[in-house]
């Protein structure tokens, strides 16, 4: 994922714990299965990407959650890293009983090893949501995986809430819509992601690419050749009382299915269950 914008309520007994709006953004000769149930891990709805084998944004029948963005440093990027989105599968696919900030702690220990990232990971049941990323401003040097505390957040191709314009304005937009509807309807979450309007020049962050690409990647949904938004994907874990949540998600992608790529994507999936607790 290249932008994710979610909102989090810890403390929720009745109505959304958290809801997350996301674009993935990738190359479009890369190919990738939209949102399913993988047949070798039954419990676990994600995409999955057929050249590294993982993904970018999941969960489980059992309330796991997880989520990955790229961080942009293009000076230190390693072609012979190992891929970034096995992050998302191994907590997905892995063992029950570790919690959210343990499996990060794990992470963490080999994260100097990965092109730089920003991971997600949540568990519905624990009522944990924790962020890691292995880059910060400091020098580049990796930070502290920790939980978050309630509240709106976005995350792009730098740190959690680093002010990017299309991150500001589609959190904003998120905050805004909640607050006239706290079940504001999916539909209306993936259209708000699928704005192609590009930042004014003054507003672009340095991130060390040419300029032209700069403004071409500050759109919330990117179109240029060869790359750009591949799909978008809206999610609702509702709770139920202190153990049920129910999880709506919907994804609109560029694929079918069969690898056939229509720009803009326009191939909808949609899943609703009940968490089962462990």
């Amino acid at each position: 994922m290249c932008l994710i914008v979610f909102d989090w309520r810890p403390r929720e007994t009745d109505g959304p714990l958290f809801t997350l709006v996301a674009n993935r953004d990738e190359f479009f000769r890369r190919e990738a299965e939209p949102l399913h149930w993988w047949k070798d891990e039954p419990g676990l709805l994600a995409g999955r990407d057929l050249v590294g084998g993982g993904t970018w944004l999941g969960l489980t029948r059992d309330g796991r959650f997880a989520a990955l963005t790229n961080y942009r440093a293009p000076d230190e990027t390693r072609a012979d890293a190992p891929t970034r989105g096995t992050l998302v599968s191994d907590w997905l696919a892995g063992e029950p009983g570790a919690t959210p900030l343990e499996y990060l702690h794990r992470v963490a220990r080999d994260g100097d090893r990965y092109n730089g990232f920003n991971l997600l990971v949540g568990d519905w049941t624990r009522r944990e949501l924790g962020w890691y990323c292995n880059r910060s401003n400091r020098g580049n040097r990796a930070g502290s995986p920790e939980l978050l505390a309630g509240g709106t957040h976005g995350i792009s191709n730098a740190v959690l809430d680093t002010p990017w314009p299309k991150l500001v304005c589609k959190r904003a937009t998120l905050a805004r819509e909640l607050a006239n509807d706290p079940a504001v309807p999916l539909e209306t979450l993936v259209e708000m992601m699928r704005d192609p309007q590009p930042a004014c020049d003054d507003e672009l962050p340095a991130t060390g690419i040419p300029l032209e690409r700069e403004r071409a990647l500050s759109a919330a949904f990117i179109e240029t050749p060869g790359y750009g938004t591949r799909s978008t994907t809206a999610l609702r874990v509702s709770a139920r009382g202190a153990r049920r949540f129910a999880i709506d998600v919907i994804e609109r992608s560029d694929d079918d299915g069969s690898h056939r790529i229509e720009r803009p994507g326009h191939f909808e999936r949609r899943e609703a269950f009940e968490v089962v607790p462990r």
